[in-house]
């Protein structure tokens, strides 16, 4: 079983997670859980749904076990499903996966036990019948768990009806707010380009034509975020270059892809980051944090992607460089008074230097922080990869104003992720106090593990409570 003190090594790692980690709450800035799904508070039908029915993370694990499809995202028997997964599980020494999958099971359903194909069917009886006895459903994980922000991620188009309704009827203990990501405006090479430009017009309820236009319907679209609660923006930059360009010219190849014209690579990366730097004036003007998600390599098995679709377990990390782009990307930005408060991630833990030095070249009086290296992300939120990616921040950065950990996940039950991340933060930090590279001064550590955990994600997004 996972003992209380899994992966803290040493005294003061222990003393540091029990008294300032340990039960400190939880801002959940960025995930992909359903505003409708927690506004509608369905009971969880069974452990294998709530596992299995969304986590790309477990169908990857599970294929290259050789499970057939069927049992990962096709319609079979939830028991069947939960074995296939369980006999997996028991074989990812070493893995996130492992440790994510029993910190869920004790966190939740109280199972002391490391699942395995052996105790799988006892397991998968004890978590139903608690889910049935409790009622457990998405707003009982999210209170269980200490949430007081959840921030969703959320297209341009979208009416943010259940937003809306989270918010009016305001029977929670935490807030539900949306993220502007408005990546199917900016990939212009994109099948569907078109449509979407067509889908934007009707939300905005203005009539898209130029590239003027577009950028009024983003606009428009921003300021109805903003109303909504919105604190965050969101891109994912799939590719990363930096070529001259104008306004005229951007006009003229938004004009030829409506038209139905081709349009090369260069022209689409030149319309994208002309466009992304307009929003980034835009986000800061509106007071609202950018978030760049650099480097996923999306949909590697095309007959895969066409079979189950997108987000399902075929995306890779990319390797592409970005050091020089990003940073003129940064520059013009910075120079035009247009840089908002703006967190990095790289999916490519080759890069952690490169963006925990890039964030010192971009502050602002009065902001601790305000260009950060974000939280080890997807492939490098492992024991290993989130300790990489603190040394990186502590040796090249400033720690101290680290704003911490947020899930990423479709899962109602990734908030064990948090506590993951916690439980290596004091690790880290137990071990600089306990080698005497850190001064063992219990109000200072206090100060700077509270901010990670939860307190510099607050003052960063200017959260009133």
């Amino acid at each position: 079983m996972l003992d209380d003190y899994f992966i803290l090594s040493g005294n003061n790692s222990r003393l540091l997670y029990d008294k300032f980690a340990k039960n400190a709450p939880i801002y959940d800035f960025h995930c992909h859980l359903s505003a409708k799904d927690i506004y509608e508070d369905k009971q969880f039908e069974d452990i294998a749904s709530i596992w299995l029915g969304y986590d790309h993370y477990k169908w990857r694990a599970m294929r290259y076990a050789g499970v057939p499809e069927k049992f990962i995202t096709g319609n079979q028997d939830g028991l069947v499903k939960f074995k296939k997964w369980a006999k997996t599980c028991e074989r990812l020494i070493g893995s996130p996966l492992y440790h994510w999958a029993n910190m869920e099971l004790k966190a939740y359903f109280g199972v002391d036990e490391f699942l395995k194909e052996s105790n799988a069917e006892s397991v998968f009886d004890f978590c139903n019948n608690k889910i049935k006895l409790e009622k457990l459903s998405p707003v009982k994980m999210i209170e269980n768990s200490k949430v007081k922000l959840i921030c969703t991620t959320d297209d341009p188009i979208d009416s943010l009806e259940y937003h809306r309704l989270i918010k009016t009827e305001g029977k929670y203990s935490f807030k539900v707010l949306p993220t502007f990501r408005p990546d199917k405006a900016l990939d212009i090479l994109k099948e569907g380009f078109s449509e979407y430009v067509g889908k934007l017009s009707e939300s905005s309820k203005l009539k898209i034509e130029t590239y003027e236009d577009m950028i009024n319907a983003l606009k428009n679209r921003i300021q109805y975020f903003k109303q909504i609660g919105c604190l965050l923006s969101d891109h994912s930059l799939e590719s990363m270059s930096y070529n001259c360009t104008n306004a005229a010219e951007v006009e003229n190849i938004f004009t030829n892809r409506l038209k139905g014209k081709k349009i090369s690579i260069e022209e689409a990366e030149k319309y994208r980051v002309f466009t992304l730097k307009l929003l980034a004036n835009e986000y800061k003007k509106a007071g609202l944090v950018m978030q760049l998600h650099i480097g996923a390599l999306r949909n590697t098995n095309e007959a895969m992607f066409s079979k189950i679709g997108a987000d399902t377990g075929f995306d890779i990390m990319n390797d592409f460089s970005i050091a020089e782009p990003l940073a003129r990307i940064l520059n013009d930005m910075d120079s035009s008074k247009g840089l908002p408060k703006t967190i990095l991630y790289s999916l490519n833990a080759k890069d952690n230097l490169v963006l925990s030095t890039l964030c010192h070249c971009y502050t602002e009086d009065g902001i601790p922080g305000k260009v950060q290296f974000g939280a080890a992300w997807w492939f490098n939120d492992h024991k290993e990869g989130i300790s990489s990616h603190l040394r990186s921040i502590a040796n090249q950065g400033m720690l101290a104003y680290f704003v911490g950990m947020l899930t990423d996940s479709r899962s109602f039950l990734s908030y064990v992720r948090h506590d993951y991340f916690r439980r290596i933060l004091c690790s880290f930090i137990g071990e600089l106090v306990d080698n005497g590279e850190f001064d063992n001064d219990e109000r200072i550590l206090k100060e700077l593990i509270e901010g990670i955990c939860y307190e510099n994600i607050k003052c960063y997004l200017d959260l009133v409570e």
